[in-house]
């Protein structure tokens, strides 16, 4: 029996409870969803449920007088060996062998479909995540989300959202110019400028450039006029330092449906259309020869600049223009994940989504998370040889591969500091926790091909009261978590905690393998145990590498 099912058991006993006329209680009073949990101590049985404490008022009764009457019901249900009543109203469940052990069969047959949910079904959702100027390399911040933000948008997606996962390449502005100033400079065998950019990967793009133009039988730019030159540098290294942001994320198994151009906002008039559907809802005003946006009606600290009183378009009039483009493209949501440097911005996003008449916090919706450190030998790592500056997307994945850099980054909660251990990271030793879940899974794979070769197969039959062992119960009931997993960290916006799970079914099913035998001693023939505990070991396998394909990470068949 799955939590799920269980919940089911228990709404049906208070509706049978209120049919009876043993309980007082409108039926539109019972919760859809009966909330389960595993009990903190397992002596107290595999689940518990505060439903009579949620109930009680409304029925009129004490807590655990309400808890009596569905105990009584809970207690003939088929598949529950026992129910007992906990301090001021706490239902512990114990299920039979053979009910806890069905989920084995339920996983394996179910396969991926296992922890998928419907929460976020018929919700449109735009994710951008990233949106790194294309002035250079992902750097250390963007790496980590690109790892976070791919792996909400898997989650999301299974649990049943449509996600747009979108990049907005900043292309439009003064960045772009000292990009341009700073390629041609570097071609003319000038320093960069002061506000430019440094780094290698100039001198490559600039060469590249050069070449290109070479190649095409065009003149080489640092022959032209300056002015001609830099624009030929920013049209083509602007181009480079695109298709190299692309691959480098699309390496990382980062991929998107929409790369979206800031430039195509100002170049398209969807600027001034949304600053003119915000003045026919009396939200914007003129002043001082410019244009505002009155950002204080809404919480803001004070009103913000649309278009400045030169005619150029302020900063923010972008942001206007992206979102209500995104709202208009059928998103019922658009989240962003921005990095701490952004915290600043929250209230003023917040003001506009509200001034297009939207819900702030869930039609517009901003996570912010924090810095990325690199250590290597017990000191921080500072520069990038490529980006100068910098630490990059390709020094992480270049010390410690794409697997260990995307579990290292999702692994924690994204509004938290990570230091990140390089030594640990490309270890092979329990301590490292990514070689820790990956191991398990090429375990139970190890375990599979041992039971073939010793006669053991799922076709014998599965008799889940077999799965009578302590061990047993415990992996079972981890494994019957993950679908709750799932829901809560697609919900929350919370990545790290499927890794978190991930971990602790690792431990589960380590502790699983010393004490439990899924093939014979010596001649001893093959019985239900084996085969059930088979069942067992391949519904491991599937959640583990459910789990890790939610993050972006491979499941080793062997390591």
């Amino acid at each position: 029996m799955t939590p799920e099912e269980l919940a089911l058991v228990i709404r049906a006993a208070i509706l049978t409870a209120i049919e009876e006329g043993r309980l007082a209680l409108e039926t539109g009073a019972v919760p859809e969803t009966v909330k389960v949990e595993r009990p903190r101590n397992r002596e107290h049985g595999d689940w518990a449920t505060n439903v009579a404490m949620q109930l009680a008022k409304k029925a009129g009764t004490a807590p655990r007088a309400l808890a009596e009457i569905l105990a009584d019901s809970l207690a003939k249900a088929e598949g529950i060996d026992a129910v007992e009543i906990a301090g001021p109203g706490f239902i512990n469940i114990r299920l039979g062998a053979a009910s806890a052990g069905e989920l084995a069969r339920t996983i394996v047959e179910g396969g991926s479909v296992y922890g998928t949910n419907e929460s976020l079904a018929g919700t449109t959702i735009n994710l951008e995540y990233v949106s790194a100027n294309p002035t250079g390399p992902v750097h250390l911040g963007g790496a980590r989300w690109a790892a976070v933000g791919d792996s909400l948008a898997r989650l999301m997606s299974a649990s049943g959202a449509a996600v747009v996962r979108e990049y907005y390449f900043n292309d439009h502005g003064s960045q772009i110019d000292r990009f341009a100033n700073s390629l041609y400079a570097r071609a003319m065998g000038r320093e960069a400028p002061e506000d430019g950019y440094g780094g290698q990967y100039i001198a490559d793009i600039a060469d590249q450039v050069r070449a290109d133009a070479a190649a095409a039988g065009e003149p080489d730019p640092v022959t032209l006029p300056e002015a001609e030159a830099v624009e030929a540098f920013r049209a083509r290294g602007v181009e480079l330092m695109f298709g190299e942001i692309k691959e480098r994320l699309r390496d990382f198994r980062s991929e998107f449906d929409v790369f979206f151009h800031e430039d195509s906002l100002h170049n398209s008039g969807a600027v001034a259309r949304a600053i003119e559907t915000l003045r026919e809802r009396g939200e914007v005003f003129d002043r001082d020869g410019a244009v505002w946006l009155r950002t204080t009606s809404y919480g803001d600290d004070k009103d913000r600049v649309l278009i400045k009183s030169d005619g150029q378009a302020a900063y923010f009039a972008g942001d206007v223009a992206y979102y209500l483009d995104k709202r208009q493209r059928g998103a019922d949501a658009a989240i962003y994940l921005l990095g701490a440097d952004h915290h600043g911005y929250i209230g003023r996003m917040m003001a506009m989504c509200e001034a297009f008449g939207d819900e702030p916090g869930v039609n517009m919706q901003i996570l912010i998370g924090q810095m990325v450190n690199l250590v290597k030998d017990g000191k921080p790592v500072r520069m990038s040889k490529r980006a100068g500056t910098i630490v990059t997307l390709d020094d992480l994945v270049d010390a410690v591969g794409v697997d260990a850099a995307r579990y290292a980054l999702v692994r924690v909660s994204m509004d938290s500091n990570l230091d990140i251990d390089l030594d640990l990271l490309a270890s092979h030793t329990n301590e490292n926790p990514v070689y820790y879940v990956q191991y398990a899974h090429a375990r139970t794979r190890n375990v599979a091909r041992n039971a073939a070769e010793h006669g053991v197969s799922r076709d014998a039959g599965f008799d889940p009261a077999a799965l009578d062992a302590p061990a047993d119960a415990e992996l079972l009931g981890v494994l019957a978590q993950f679908p709750a997993q799932v829901a809560q960290a697609a919900e929350l916006r919370e990545p790290h905690r499927v890794a978190r799970y991930l971990e602790s079914l690792a431990a589960a099913y380590h502790t699983w393998y010393g004490q439990c035998r899924v093939t014979p001693r010596g001649d001893d023939p093959v019985d239900t145990g084996h085969v059930a505990r088979l069942w067992l070991n391949d519904a491991v396998t599937q959640v583990l590498a459910t789990g890790l394909g939610l993050l972006g990470v491979a499941a080793p068949e062997r390591m």
